[in-house]
């Protein structure tokens, strides 16, 4: 009962006792009884009055009152810890947090990645700046504990001038502690708070909102910089108005500078770098390493022997149990294998049940990009023996990659740059091998790798059966996966090898496409013997691969070899002494050897006439290599003639848009472009450059010919600003695609500098033709024609700068395809 309610009753009591029963004496004072009810009726009143404001002054619904005593006295302490080294590697994040302290509209900014990237590090080293900025700093580690954290940020709030009156209003409810912590935070200028290790977001509170809808204990809404570090590097965790920080291992160098910093003594710049690859430039992985390293009792002492040992004592020098990470996660944080344990830990208790199985799984296949579509359920319950849906698997992949755990480079492996990018996974080479590393053997690693060669087995044939180039992107990426498949089947592996091997070459891949091609080779040999027919045309599809990254002597001498075998075991008029002595002859033409080329393929164009008649696809493909051979040695219209020859023939038995068909109408312009028909040539050069585009996509290796071909056709037309544009272009393309120091790189920066002296930028053209010697005299040797023409150009290009060039110099030819 209220206070007014009490009085009227006791009031309302007397009455009726003077009107019911026997009154006092006193009662039959009328003045003294009227006093005495006035009285009550005013003292009725005020409790009335009192009682209406203090409900008007009742906590909102929701506000709980706060103990005062926790707030305004700090149990721990406020300051930020120090930084016992040098930060290396971390300029560019320091900048953009101390631009953001320093700027007048505070904010917030969250640094989020993968445990181990020294997150706690570089905040710390940029409070210490803040702090000698003359801002107010204040550190706050998270506990796991929203309570905890919303006494700390209102300790931090008092720290920064928030009157007790607000704190009193909080202890009594009246008010809501975040509000009043932000509500002041949002007036005051000049602070930092750091709120540190929020590894799990979403129990910030209070209550069960989400930090990124901004009513929590983290907001970035202060005058100030609230700095969170977190493994959550989740936009929609941390809504729109954080500023996130993704931090990445460190590069080389900085690495590098970390492991010296910490072993001075320990080796060179160059041998502390080549550990700091090694360890993929983990700041966490680093210190260990550092510290090991520093210490005079340790086994290995300089950086070398340290990473000779990691091969034989991974576990023992970084993924060694800790004695207290299993129960303590400061603990866990310090050990390289235990810090990603946390977040599989907290995906675990977040619903992500097949995050650390994902993670294994991916971790028993190579470091490299794996494709999305791989990962599927079915090889997910096959290798775990776990349910798993599309929807589960989706979850996990998302967990991981929420962690840092998990990357998805952007671009696809195809060649076109805007194409429809392939979905890929790729690990952190640590993470992989820590998790690689920690795995139950021998199961459950057989059984995993059972199945994942059943389902790698089961994409290549899928990515075989997509029409036109639509597979290759996959393919490129399968590759590295595909060269470490079990030998439990070996016929059915090496004739997958094999198959993935046809679309890499398809798609011009010739570097992925090497790596199988060898692994086939060595394993037919080691179960057929060195002159089984299949290991012939393995050794044969080897040799092609060699000479398609410019390896011409290496190539030739496995070709030879091929010829000579299977003239031995076949007879010199077999279709497959045919073939293998065309692709001798193609690589001696590469080699500089044009006449004995010339008359390797004038016999092979007469054997396959007389074998297999004068239109057989074979057939043509010969007649246009003696076309291209011829054409090298200077019969530019014998070569001419033989290749619109080939072309009429090829279009009519091929089709006009057959990659064949194509490859003989680039030849036919090369050849005419030699006899200086220069308009017709550039004609025919745009029309399979626009045909190859369109057909094998604008990165692939003869779609990069086609171009350099044309820029080469434009110069001699006399357009040397679009020829040198075009042939900027082809080069930094032939870079990225094939190298630096692929013969058709080489090529390509010989052109470019043509077209330079072209356009009188004769020191430029001097200097590209002096790189271009240098490296052929390496690559290709100091006699092949390649070399001698580059020798040549750079005399004439000098000469040029001198004042006493000639007219006209020695142009290297673009080089002819084989079909």
């Amino acid at each position: 009962m209220s206070g007014s309610s009490a009085a009227i009753a006791f009031l309302v009591a007397i009455v009726t006792n003077y009107v019911t029963a026997q009154p006092p004496k006193w009662a039959e004072n009328a003045v003294l009884v009227w006093s005495v009810f006035g009285a009550l009726a005013i003292v009725s009143l005020g409790l009335f009055f009192w009682e209406r404001r203090l409900a008007a002054q009742a906590p909102e619904e929701g506000v709980r009152p706060v103990p005062l005593g926790r707030i305004s006295v700090g149990g721990h302490s406020m300051n930020p810890p120090a930084v016992s080294a040098q930060v290396r590697g971390r300029e560019a994040e320091l900048e953009q947090i101390g631009a953001r302290v320093r700027g007048s509209g505070g904010g917030m900014v969250v640094v989020c990645g993968a445990g181990g990237l020294g997150k706690t590090t570089l905040v710390a080293e940029a409070a210490a700046h803040a702090r000698a900025q003359g801002q107010a700093v204040v550190w706050i580690r998270w506990r796991d504990d929203p309570d905890q954290l919303g006494q700390d940020l209102a300790q931090a709030a008092h720290i920064l001038g928030l009157p007790d009156s607000r704190l009193e209003a909080a202890r009594t409810g009246r008010v809501s502690l975040g509000d009043a912590v932000w509500e002041h935070l949002a007036d005051v200028k000049g602070w930092l708070i750091v709120v540190d290790n929020v590894d799990n977001p979403s129990r910030v509170g209070p209550g069960s909102g989400p930090p990124a809808a901004y009513r929590g204990w983290l907001r970035p809404h202060g005058g100030g910089v609230l700095l969170v570090t977190s493994r959550d590097s989740s936009r929609q965790t941390w809504g729109p108005d954080a500023d996130l920080i993704h931090l990445q291992p460190l590069a080389d160098d900085a690495g590098g500078a970390v492991l010296l910093d910490a072993a001075p003594h320990a080796g060179t710049e160059a041998e502390a770098e080549a550990l700091a690859v090694r360890l993929g430039g983990l700041p966490l992985a680093l210190n260990a390493a550092g510290t090991y390293l520093s210490v005079p009792t340790s086994r290995h002492r300089t950086f070398t022997a340290y990473q000779h040992a990691l091969e034989a004592e991974f576990a023992d020098l970084l993924g060694a149990e800790h004695p207290g990470a299993a129960a303590n996660p400061e603990a866990a944080r310090r050990v390289v294998r235990h810090t990603w344990d946390l977040s599989l830990d907290q995906l675990d208790r977040d619903g992500y049940t097949l995050a650390r199985p994902v993670l294994q799984l991916l971790a028993l296949l190579e470091p490299a990009p794996v494709p999305r579509t791989l990962i599927t359920p079915e090889l997910v319950t096959d290798a775990t023996g776990l349910p798993a849906t599309a929807a589960t698997v989706d979850a996990a992949l998302a967990g991981l990659h929420q962690y840092g755990l998990l990357h998805t480079p952007g671009a696809a492996n195809g060649y076109e740059p805007g194409s429809p990018a392939v979905g890929q996974l790729q690990l952190h080479p640590l993470v992989r091998e820590v998790t690689a590393h920690t795995l139950t053997r021998p199961e459950p690693t057989d059984t995993w790798l059972t199945a994942i060669d059943t389902h790698l087995t089961r994409a290549v044939d899928a990515v075989a059966g997509m029409p036109g180039r639509a597979g290759w992107p996959t393919a490129r990426l399968l590759a590295p996966h595909l060269d470490r498949t079990t030998q439990q089947n070996s016929s059915t592996a090496l004739g997958v090898l094999d198959n993935l091997a046809a679309a890499l070459n398809a798609a011009g891949a010739a570097s992925q496409e090497l790596l199988l091609r060898r692994r086939v080779l060595a394993d037919r040999e080691r179960i057929l013997g060195p002159d089984h027919p299949d290991t012939l045309t393995s050794r044969n599809n080897l040799a092609l691969a060699l000479n398609s990254l410019g390896e011409h002597q290496q190539a030739a001498d496995l070709h030879q070899q091929v010829l000579t075998d299977t003239e031995r075991a076949l007879g010199p008029n077999h279709p497959h002494t045919h073939n293998s002595r065309n692709n001798l002859a193609g690589t001696l033409n590469d080699l500089g050897e044009h006449q004995q080329a010339a008359d390797l393929h004038q016999q092979v164009l007469a054997d396959y006439e007389q074998t297999l008649g004068p239109n057989h696809p074979h057939t043509l493909t010969s007649r246009n290599n003696l076309a291209h051979a011829l054409n090298s040695l200077g019969e530019h219209q014998q070569a001419a003639d033989l290749h619109q020859q080939v072309l009429t023939d090829t279009e009519r038995a091929l089709g006009p848009n057959h990659p064949d068909t194509l490859t003989s109408r680039n030849n036919l312009a090369h050849a005419l472009s030699s006899l200086g028909e220069h308009q017709q040539a550039a004609d025919l050069h745009q029309q399979v450059l626009t045909d190859r585009d369109q057909t094998l996509g604008t990165d692939h290796p003869d779609t990069l010919t086609s171009r350099d071909n044309l820029a080469h056709a434009l110069n001699s037309l006399g357009e040397h600003q679009q020829a040198a544009d075009l042939h900027q272009q082809v080069l930094a393309d032939y870079e990225r695609v094939l190298g630096p120091n692929h013969p058709d790189t080489l090529t390509s920066r010989n052109n470019l500098a043509l077209a330079l002296t072209s356009l009188g930028e004769h020191q430029q053209a001097a200097d590209l033709h002096q790189q271009v010697l240098t490296d052929r005299d390496r690559v290709l040797g100091p006699n092949h024609p390649r070399t001698l023409s580059s020798r040549n150009n750079l005399a004439h290009a000098r000469a040029r700068l001198a004042g006493v060039g000639r007219r006209r110099w020695w142009q290297l030819p673009r080089r002819g395809e084989g079909a």
